[in-house]
């Protein structure tokens, strides 16, 4: 599950996290946009559910310096031994320039730079030396973890996807559906034994179908009209039928950009339905090769109205409603 959840303060967040264990969800994956940082609920989850295992999804390889990213992941690493996974990637220029006042220059190159650091330094080494987008002098992590973190690596399409097989220990997707699945890991190629294909899949369950398209097509005009994303989806082959979205939203028409993404395409990547049928959706990106699916939980009419009590039951039938 994709956490914080929203409408929770993240010091109630202790009941969220046991609800989640309880349920039989055995990961806790955060995100990084302008809500939380992705480090922070995941050192709370350690403390308040310590058989959750814990991933960044993603951390951004421009916003922090690699030697502060190294010390977040060290810590948490050192907090949760052998059950964090540190995801990196990125992220938008939205993000990285408009918000963070930095450079998004040449990010392929940055982030393989970063995973390549950051393999050095979480081992304990000395990091001394030029990279082709930043140099470190005598970096050393005053408290390397004692089992370093798997290294994960978000990728769209086919240069981050090689990257991230040859390099990394596992890869992130987003934004696409299950169908897309096998496109994406026929590009990853060859990969290593443990290699780790996690999925964020967003579900918004609710039987009210229009509640639900109306929330996917503002997500995905938000979303898909990002350059990257544009390119990926471009790269899926859903060209043709996004298209009328894209010339709407370079003109400045939003509502127009909405109402011209199909229903076919929300609801293969915005999944909605009953909670069972959710389930059984999230099933289909396990069967075409995701090892771990990490749900996004969207609002709904019903969790407005019930609260958290609501939404504690919610999280208990998505998992399954069995103890572990």
């Amino acid at each position: 599950m994709t956490v914080p959840l929203g409408g929770i303060p993240l010091a109630d967040h202790a009941a969220v996290y046991r609800a989640l264990d309880q349920a039989g969800f055995t990961d806790a994956w955060s995100s990084e946009v302008a809500g939380a940082d992705a480090f922070t609920p995941l050192a709370l989850a350690a403390a308040w559910a310590p058989r959750l295992r814990l991933g960044t999804a993603v951390a951004p390889v421009f916003t922090r310096g690699p030697g502060l990213l190294a010390m977040s992941a060290a810590a948490l690493a050192e907090t949760a031994p052998d059950r964090f996974a540190l995801g990196i990637g990125t992220s938008s220029p939205v993000i990285v320039r408009d918000w963070n006042a930095g450079e998004f220059n040449e990010p392929y190159r940055r982030t393989r730079d970063v995973l390549r650091f950051l393999r050095a330094a979480l081992a304990g080494e000395t990091v001394d030396g030029a990279y082709d987008t930043f140099a470190v002098r005598r970096f050393t992590l005053e408290r390397p973890p004692a089992v370093p973190p798997p290294l994960l690596l978000a990728a769209l399409r086919p240069g981050m996807l090689r990257l991230a097989a040859a390099e990394a220990d596992g890869v992130i997707l987003n934004w696409l559906a299950a169908t897309d699945v096998p496109q994406a890991l026929g590009t990853l190629g060859r990969r290593h034994a443990g290699f780790e294909t996690v999925a964020r899949i967003f579900v918004c369950p609710t039987a009210d179908a229009a509640h639900a398209r109306a929330l996917g097509r503002r997500l995905i005009t938000s979303y898909l009209t990002v350059p990257a994303y544009a390119e990926f989806h471009r790269w899926l082959g859903r060209a043709e039928v996004l298209a009328p979205m894209w010339t709407a939203w370079a003109a400045g028409d939003r509502r127009g950009a909405g109402a011209s993404v199909p229903n076919e395409v929300v609801d293969a990547l915005v999944l909605h339905g009953t909670v069972e049928e959710c389930r059984a959706q999230v099933q289909r990106y396990v069967a075409a090769g995701v090892d771990t699916p990490v749900l996004a939980l969207l609002p709904t009419p019903e969790l407005a109205a019930g609260g958290a009590a609501v939404l504690l039951d919610v999280i208990a039938r998505l998992g399954g409603g069995e103890s572990r």
